[in-house]
């Protein structure tokens, strides 16, 4: 039987192809967290699954996740997500009692980064946006610290959601001195550098961090960009946030926000 010759130049050379070829095959691609808060969608959340879960699948790698928050719905929004969860491996279901939409994101964003996620997409849970607008997102993240998406144009979640949008814009540019086309959209893709960075200056119960993370971006000019998006009418269930909460929570966001900008620097 003829030896293996360990030393011999031709194996060596074989060898040393096939280490120096590795490392391409398995180069480290960054981990991708989607984060999606949750209330009461238990008419949307199959769907919700059925769209984001291939995203997740085809984007980062094995220890990326879709993560969505239950906020201590009424319905069996959370029990679904178990059941889903079960045939899933990268579905991560979580839940807290009830704290309204900004301290879910908050909570959903802090999990992400205590669990080792490079970037963080968010959006909701209503089906108002399209999936397939994330690949344009996820190929520009080597150039940016952020993508964020603007409802541009003609917005299909009625005039006062606009009207709001529009003054919001308005009061951060009084306060902060920063003019941005799109605060709040539900449609970013977020280095965790940035998000580590500034969701520390807000307190947990703060109910727009979307808004401030945009605001912060700006203010300290942060290599972002934003992207036009679709944006369609809920897909199914009962909007949560109606008129009367929209101005409570806009009332207290402007001291939150007076607040905040007396401590921007520190």
């Amino acid at each position: 039987m003829q030896r293996r010759c360990w030393h011999c130049p031709v194996y060596l050379k074989v060898v040393n192809q096939m280490t120096v070829s590795q490392p391409a095959q398995s180069e480290k691609t960054d981990s991708l967290y989607i984060v999606i808060p949750a209330y009461n969608e238990k008419d949307n959340i199959r769907q919700l699954i059925d769209d984001w879960y291939p995203v997740v699948e085809a984007n980062g790698n094995p220890n990326s996740r879709l993560v969505v928050v239950n906020d201590g719905s009424k319905d069996n929004t959370y029990e679904i997500l178990e059941e889903l969860a079960a045939s899933r491996p990268l579905l991560r279901p979580l839940t807290k009692p009830n704290g309204g939409h900004g301290p879910t994101l908050i909570y959903g964003y802090k999990y992400a980064l205590e669990h080792g996620a490079d970037w963080i997409f968010q959006t909701d849970s209503d089906g108002q946006t399209n999936p397939k607008e994330f690949a344009e997102f996820w190929n520009l993240r080597k150039e940016y610290g952020a993508i964020l998406g603007n409802r541009q144009g003609t917005r299909q979640d009625g005039f006062s959601r606009k009207f709001v949008e529009n003054t919001l814009r308005l009061i951060l540019r009084l306060t902060f001195g920063v003019s941005v086309p799109d605060a709040n959209a539900p449609f970013r893709l977020m280095k965790r550098e940035l998000v580590e960075k500034y969701i520390q200056k807000m307190p947990e119960d703060f109910n727009l961090p979307n808004v401030m993370l945009t605001t912060y971006f700006t203010y300290f000019h942060e290599k972002i960009t934003f992207k036009v998006i679709t944006f369609k009418p809920r897909q199914g269930g009962v909007n949560s946030i109606n008129i009367r909460k929209i101005f409570k929570i806009g009332w207290k966001a402007l001291g939150d926000f007076r607040n905040l900008k007396r401590h921007i620097n520190d």
